[in-house]
Parts: C-alpha cells; structure tokens; sequence
C-alpha cells in the first residue's frame, strides 16, 4: 500500500511539472498582450453601440468622470476598437478590445477602462495613430490620467 501511494504521487508529481513547464514554454508574461484588434473595423456599423445619450445615467453614473469618459470614447470608436485594455477584461469577460469595456457598464467601474479611454481620447486629437496610442498603453502612460480632473 505504501509503495501504491509513493507512485501515485510520483505520477501525480511528474504530470503536473510537466503540464507546468508545457504552459511555462507557450506563455511568456512579456508578450502577453491583452486582445485587440490590429486595423479598424469595416463596418462601425457592425459593432455593438458604445453607451450613450439616456443610458449614461443612474446608480452606475454617480460620477462626473463615468460620463464625461462614455461620450470621448464614443468619439474616438474606431480608434479604442485597436487598443488592448490593461485590466484584462479580455480573459475575466470575453472583451475583444477596449471598445468592448464602453459598450457595457464595464468602463463605469474600472479605472484602467477610464484611464485608458480618455488617453486615447487625448493622444487621437493630438495626432497619434492606434499603434501609438497602443505603445503608449504598453508603456502605462494612461496611468498619469486624474479621473476626478477629467
């Protein structure tokens, strides 16, 4: 009976390093970007809306930032559609880039979200391109961002 158990949890022991070293191979934290899209989308139209108008008000909205952040995203869609969010929203909700954080109540109650949206916001009016905007985010460049002065 000892020795059933010693090989069980040999076995055990050597299936779990090596289902760890075969993830340890394939992920490597450095390139672990978050999703995003790489060009814009072909049809906006397409896309499910980002929260606007009446629907950027009640309990979730207590803020003046929550709203002021919805209508400059909604400016800039094409744009957060190519940039990845930072608070990994795309593994913990299926989020497929930062776009997806203001079509819901997401972007209301993380400041990553916020952050990263009004930086874009910011860098597409002076002029920069997605890539850049995503190298900025890359470098975490939104963290400067002050919600409560937006």
């Amino acid at each position: 009976m000892r020795f059933r158990l010693k090989s069980r949890t040999v076995l055990g022991l050597a299936a779990f390093t090596l289902t760890a070293a075969s993830y340890a191979q394939w992920s490597n934290p450095a390139q672990d970007v978050p999703a995003y899209h790489p060009s814009a989308p072909l049809k906006v139209s397409a896309l499910p809306p980002i929260l606007s108008g009446s629907k950027l008000t009640g309990e979730n909205f207590q803020y003046p930032w929550q709203v002021h952040v919805y209508q400059q995203v909604a400016k800039v869609g094409n744009v957060v559609y190519q940039l990845p969010c930072n608070c990994r929203c795309d593994r913990a909700l299926g989020h497929t880039s930062l776009r997806s954080c203001f079509e819901g109540l997401h972007g209301t109650e993380c400041s990553t979200c916020a952050k990263e949206g009004f930086y874009a916001y910011q860098q597409t009016r002076l002029g920069k391109t997605p890539a850049q905007i995503r190298a900025g985010i890359a470098r975490l460049d939104y963290e400067k961002i002050d919600l409560d002065k937006q």
